[in-house]
């Protein structure tokens, strides 16, 4: 995989997350957009093992911030 295509590797990994955490917690589609992005962030730490390598490898040093921004809700700081 090329460095290129990371970002959109990234996002269908956090869309494949949000997709899980939606279905196991309904109530989380009325949480805000920090509260998914952590619950991402922990649900990706607790089942990296499921990953593939190269996925393991892209989302090894994923933030908060950076699921925030990749879920397109980053908010722009006035």
């Amino acid at each position: 995989m090329t460095e290129a295509h990371a970002p959109i590797e990234k996002r269908k990994i956090v869309n494949r997350f949000l997709t899980l955490l939606t279905k196991e917690q309904p109530q989380m589609y009325y949480a805000t957009t920090s509260e998914i992005s952590r619950s991402i962030h922990t649900m990706i730490k607790e089942h990296t093992n499921r990953l593939t390598v190269e996925e393991q490898a892209l989302v090894r040093h994923m933030t908060i911030e950076e699921i925030e921004a990749l879920l397109g809700f980053h908010s722009k700081q006035h």
